[in-house]
């Protein structure tokens, strides 16, 4: 897609609407791919099949399969934030591979910790091959993102090292206060927008900016482009609050309310106790009685339907959503301190669009 021009001449901005996703999504994926691949092989048996296993790219008995592999968002974002910065997208490869690796580290290391056992409509990694190499593999990749940069050996792969390990540091913080709230009765809204800025925000932050340090951008680009990426991780991760109550699970290979099986403080049920309000207060008294309750795991589909219900009924779903399209328009308006092609900020402003509208 190129820029098209006005009346008057001037260049007009392509249309976000017009902008082809799933092949933005695609690219992302084609081109990193084969150094992601080349990074897994430098693994240690077994766990170069265990990864293989998680990424979807081999079946439980190590069989070749074509399974999901996610949507590839980061890596599309990293390839773009190259271009934004007016290198070619192949600079970015190192750090959508190196972002991806940090991304399937938190997976791994999430999944044991909250007891998924679906991933992706497949058995997760640690219900296959169990907890132990779960751990080690997670670990590997976390060690494999900073060899992939700094093997680089530029200046610029350490400054893009640099907001890795920052962004990573901050994704493990966002993953210890989630676990550390479902211990709680009460959390308030700002503690879960912190909460979620860490743990989502804070890694496709760096996404969108990485490609961007590696294609020479200074540090005044870069965080800006940055800005865009955290709150654009806010607005994702609130669809995937939405998403992990309401969601279809054929669509998010997830237990039927998945959240709410793991206790999770996730934001429509924060927004909810904090609305107050007879459902608020209805809710509340529920979820401190499932705290102490020796029952928990055997509750049935009516009664977390129950909870999802006044949840929805005290203005937790619809607040959520809401802040969903509150972040994405601040992620949006971020992009105007950056110049960038024209082409290059229609796709980014499609892919902010895609984050979040997905099904819910």
């Amino acid at each position: 897609m190129s820029t098209v021009t006005g009346t008057r001449g001037e260049p007009v901005t392509p249309a976000a609407d017009t902008v082809d996703i799933v092949a933005l999504l695609e690219r992302g994926r084609t081109l990193s791919s084969p150094v992601l691949r080349a990074a897994i092989d430098r693994l240690a048996p077994p766990m170069d099949t265990v990864a293989a296993y998680h990424f979807g790219w081999i079946d439980a008995e190590g069989r070749p399969a074509d399974g999901d592999g996610g949507k590839a968002v980061r890596p599309a974002l990293a390839l773009l934030s190259a271009e934004a910065a007016g290198a070619a997208a192949e600079a970015g490869i190192p750090g959508a591979v190196a972002v991806e690796l940090v991304h399937n580290f938190s997976l791994l290391h999430d999944d044991l910790m909250d007891g998924d056992e679906q991933r992706r409509h497949r058995d997760t990694v640690w219900k296959v091959h169990g907890p132990a190499q779960a751990i080690l593999v997670g670990d590997a990749l976390f060690a494999l993102a900073n060899e992939i940069l700094l093997e680089l050996g530029t200046v610029e792969a350490g400054r893009a090292t640099r907001r890795l390990t920052t962004a990573t540091r901050k994704l493990i913080d966002g993953q210890a206060q989630d676990i550390s709230y479902e211990h709680r009765e009460r959390v308030t809204v700002e503690e879960c927008l912190e909460m979620e800025g860490n743990k989502t925000g804070a890694l496709l932050a760096c996404a969108v900016s990485i490609g961007a340090v590696l294609g020479g951008a200074d540090d005044r680009t870069a965080d800006t482009l940055e800005a865009y990426g955290y709150h654009l991780g806010l607005a994702f991760q609130a669809v995937d609050d939405l998403l992990g109550i309401w969601g279809d699970p054929e669509a998010t290979g997830k237990q039927t309310w998945s959240d709410l099986r793991q206790r999770k403080k996730s934001l429509p049920v924060v927004a909810a106790l904090a609305a107050g309000g007879p459902a608020s207060e209805k809710l509340g008294e529920l979820l401190a009685a499932d705290a102490k309750s020796s029952d928990f795991d055997t509750f049935s589909e009516e009664e977390f339907a129950a909870r999802a219900a006044l949840i929805e009924e005290a203005g937790g779903r619809e607040w959520t959503s809401q802040e969903a399209r509150r972040q994405h328009a601040i992620a949006i308006d971020a992009l105007t301190g950056v110049e960038m092609p024209e082409r290059v900020r229609a796709q980014l402003i499609a892919l902010a669009d895609f984050v979040v509208v997905r099904k819910r």
